[in-house]
């Protein structure tokens, strides 16, 4: 998957909705966006059992989101995926980045099709890692 724009969305996105944020520092739903937090992006979690996660206002789905998302961040099984790339697409949001293990080809085509970039099967902390400026 070597033509994914990840360093394209990584450079642009500057607030990543979480689905799926975990509330168990262990689980990379929570670890991945605390790092990502550390590097200076702007983390709203989207968990519908949470009010709050690392210092920001929990919202239960991506359509409560009432300010530009630039990133939507999934934790969820591949097969749970189409809904959310949906509301990512609906809201406005400018990329889908599905974490390591996860990808949906059909909702991925969706996503691209509505102008979307999007990356699949990937870990955002060890690409960014990977890609960050000065290291």
């Amino acid at each position: 998957m070597t033509d994914q724009p990840i360093e394209k969305v990584m450079a642009e996105a500057k607030t990543i909705a979480v689905v799926g944020f975990s509330s168990k520092p262990g689980k990379a739903g929570y670890y991945v966006p605390a790092y990502l937090q550390g590097e200076g992006y702007r983390i709203i979690p989207v968990n519908p059992n949470l009010d709050e996660a690392l210092g920001e206002t929990a919202v239960p789905t991506l359509s409560a989101i009432t300010e530009p998302v630039d990133l939507v961040l999934i934790f969820q099984r591949s097969e749970n995926v189409p809904p959310f790339v949906a509301e990512a697409i609906e809201i406005g949001a400018k990329a889908v980045w599905m974490q390591l293990g996860i990808a949906h080809e059909t909702a991925a085509a969706q996503a691209r099709a509505a102008g979307l970039d999007v990356v699949q099967d990937a870990c955002m902390l060890v690409e960014h890692k990977r890609w960050r400026p000065g290291f």
